[in-house]
């Protein structure tokens, strides 16, 4: 069992990949050539952005030191991970030193991203581990064997990745580039092909190679930035020479970039530099190279009409072989990068994994591509991609041909199968017999999971919540309270929930529908009440964002089951509005309620609640919103959010077996009145008048603060949960009537950004 870590080598993957272990709550031991430097690997791990750790508290578990002195504390770690310089013979002679400090159930794994297992080491403890970068949050890692490693081994250390780091693992086989860089890397070598000639330029592929077809908002070069240039230039160079292969000979201009110093993000400017001008707005303008020039210049957007129709096709897959069919430059491109990416991903697939189910998933969670080679040969048609790559079937893959062969003009007859059953609960991935659809509508379904479980299915854009979402977590509730064990609200979605559908709300407001925007949030609490006051579980499971109305589903939840990489919190007011669903409420009572004193001053607990809201605080980790209070310590955190779910179906089970009792209607919960509200109003002054808010921001704060305080009351008392429902209640419907409120919510809507007016 692995209880304890060592990483050798604190350079930027190992100082993370030892902050990741401490996110696990595993001690580490962090080595480099000198304490100083492990030190000082650390210290940069530190100030990382996105912070590599879930909570500051995590890096004491890291204690450092240095390769002479303390090799043979390193091994009597249960895992040591060896994250040294590339280079072979430093990798060899580490490993050989530590030798003899090994204890014999030690595992020991390289994190190479290039260098063969083999030759590194072949012991029967030790293989291939190949994170990448950041760990924290990119999921993916190739497991790589030797022939001789231990297949027990192999498999404790694929469980401990999987449930103890979060991770998504593939079996790579030991070839150079292993899986996920091998494709990744050969992608983008056509794409900086086709940028090279001429042909297109890096606005136009950034348009085309993100979102779009389904990968990440940093597309291309964005990405390259981030994870560097000169880290790209080697990766490509091992490749060419390794396998002699010139597909993976870069354009000049990269070698010119690295060699200027142009190396991305860590050095300031890559393929974009932030320019040191303000805008209008007050924003600094993202400039982009001219790669003629060497000169930084501002961006021109890019606009292909073929991308501006497939924006309103949901499905990722139609929207590919919309693209890629193209008639305008973009299906040009798409057929010229796209197609000999997914040819050269069948003709090696056999030699590098061990199904293409793995390169799929290699792919998505590596490179974070929505749909990995072989799902988006299926979403195009085998035939089509052929046609737009000018190879006749009798040239293609074997993959290929031998389907083409049988008939067939796809890989798959569905959808990629989930890694294991524990992925994908929601939509069929969980029992041999999958869940059933009872009831659905546009934005959710009501599932049974069997075992006596039933689930709403969260599934519209970004899960935005409206009528339809508070429709089926009524039904659920009820249906579940008759017979069933419990009831789980989740999703496979990326996000949980980002709110509210305030489109409708603005709507609402701009016809003077009052009448109906009081029944919303009525609608909406009677529906965060019933998941609270349930005779039966509700468990929610968290990952991604739960903000807003979504936070608020989760703090009326019997228990959360959340992600690890859930952000959670309450921003209404940067839309200029307080959280009405019941979570102002909630927040209070929780604080009420944690007080070591029930007689004692209410506030500086009230203040805290007044400035997580205010400040519309959103935890960066789930064991950060334990910190602010979105969960308590009795939620459960699942460390990979693919299996949130079936976590959350198991709490089900435990808490109803447990003889579950479930809540009852608070009836006195502490409100300060006006000392308190005297306080805190104070504070909004001092804030207003140092402009550190604007006078918007101080009416949010002084309606904010009413409901923390009881509203009207005269003096120190408790209040019903219902009463301060109709006092969040009340606010929401005058926030809602304030001509700023409905410029903020436009805006939101506009950009995806706040308004601070």
């Amino acid at each position: 069992m692995i209880r304890t870590g060592a990483v050798l080598g604190a350079g930027t993957m190992g100082a993370q990949i030892a902050a990741h272990l401490a996110n696990a709550g595993l001690p580490v031991l962090l080595l480099d050539v000198t304490a100083d430097a492990a030190t000082a690997g650390l210290a940069r791990a530190k100030k990382l952005k996105p912070d590599p750790f879930f909570l500051p508290d995590a890096a004491s578990l890291i204690r450092t030191g240095a390769f002479d002195e303390h090799l043979a504390d390193a091994g009597t770690a249960d895992w040591i991970i060896e994250a040294i310089v590339e280079k072979l013979d430093a990798k060899q002679a580490l490993l050989a030193k530590l030798a003899p400090h090994l204890k014999p159930t030690a595992i020991v794994s390289t994190n190479t991203s290039g260098i063969p297992i083999r030759s590194i080491s072949n012991g029967a403890r030790f293989l291939g581990c190949h994170f990448f970068n950041p760990p924290r949050y990119l999921p993916l890692v190739e497991l790589i064997p030797t022939a001789n490693t231990d297949l027990v081994v192999l498999a404790e250390l694929h469980a401990f990745l999987d449930h103890r780091l979060g991770k998504g693992v593939v079996l790579a086989n030991d070839r150079p580039g292993f899986i996920a860089n091998r494709i990744g890397v050969y992608g983008m070598a056509r794409t900086l092909e086709a940028v090279a000639t001429g042909g297109f330029t890096i606005d136009e592929v950034e348009a085309l190679t993100g979102p779009a077809i389904g990968r990440p908002k940093s597309a291309t070069f964005r990405t390259a930035d981030i994870a560097g240039i000169d880290i790209l230039a080697k990766v490509a160079s091992d490749l060419e020479t390794n396998l002699k292969e010139e597909a993976f000979r870069l354009p000049p201009f990269i070698e010119a970039m690295v060699g200027e110093g142009a190396t991305g993000e860590k050095a300031g400017r890559g393929f974009f530099q932030r320019s040191t001008d303000q805008t209008t707005a007050g924003a600094s303008e993202i400039l982009v190279r001219d790669l003629a020039t060497g000169r930084y210049v501002p961006r021109v957007k890019a606009r292909f009409a073929s991308v501006d129709t497939a924006r309103g096709i949901e499905d990722v897959r139609a929207r590919v072989k919309a693209l890629f069919n193209a008639k305008d430059r973009a299906g040009e491109f798409l057929r010229a990068t796209l197609a000999p990416t997914l040819l050269y991903a069948a003709r090696i697939a056999p030699d590098v994994a061990e199904s293409i189910d793995d390169v799929d998933r290699a792919m998505r969670w590596g490179f974070g591509w929505e749909l990995g080679p072989f799902e988006t040969w299926d979403a195009i048609g085998i035939r089509d991609v052929l046609e737009a790559a000018n190879v006749a079937p009798a040239d293609a893959p074997k993959l290929v041909a031998d389907l083409l062969a049988a008939g067939r003009n796809t890989f798959r007859d569905g959808p990629l199968p989930p890694a294991h059953p524990d992925y994908g609960v929601l939509r069929g991935g969980a029992a041999l017999q999958g869940p059933r659809t009872i009831r659905s509508n546009a934005s959710a379904s009501l599932v049974d999971l069997g075992d006596g479980v039933l689930a709403v299915d969260l599934h519209s854009k970004m899960n935005a919540i409206g009528g339809d979402t508070i429709e089926m977590i009524d039904a659920g509730v009820a249906a579940a309270s008759d017979g069933y064990a419990g009831l789980v609200i989740g999703t496979e979605g990326q996000h949980f929930s980002a709110g509210a559908n305030l489109m409708l709300l603005l709507l609402s407001a701009q016809e003077g529908e009052w009448d109906e925007i009081d029944l919303m949030v009525r609608g909406f609490q009677r529906a965060t009440m019933a998941m609270r006051l349930s005779p039966v579980p509700v468990v929610v499971a968290t990952a991604g964002l739960a903000l807003g109305g979504g936070c608020e589903f989760a703090l009326h939840a019997d228990r959360v089951q959340a992600a690890a990489e859930t952000y959670i919190g309450l921003v209404e007011v940067g839309v200029g509005l307080i959280p009405a669903g019941g979570g102002t409420k909630e927040m209070l009572a929780r604080a009420m309620e944690a007080m070591p004193d029930p007689n004692g001053d209410l506030m500086p607990h009230v203040q805290r609640v007044f400035e997580t809201i205010g400040f519309a605080k959103v935890s960066t980790s789930a064991p950060h919103a334990r910190r602010l209070s979105y969960l308590r310590d009795v939620d459960a955190i699942t460390m990979n959010r693919e299996r949130v779910v079936a976590g959350a179906k198991r709490l089900v089970l435990a808490r109803a077996a447990a003889g579950y009792q479930p809540p009852v209607m608070r009836s006195a919960i502490p409100v300060g009145g006006p000392d308190v509200s005297a306080a805190l109003a104070l504070g909004v002054h001092l804030a207003r008048r140092a402009e550190r808010i604007s006078d918007h921001d101080a009416t949010i704060g002084r309606a904010l603060a009413r409901i923390l305080t009881g509203g009207d009351v005269a003096h120190r008392t408790t209040l019903t949960e219902q009463q301060l429902l109709d006092l969040e209640r009340e606010a929401f419907l005058k926030l809602t009537g304030e001509p700023k409120t409905l410029a903020r919510i436009g805006h939101t809507l506009k950009t995806g950004k706040m308004l601070r007016n």
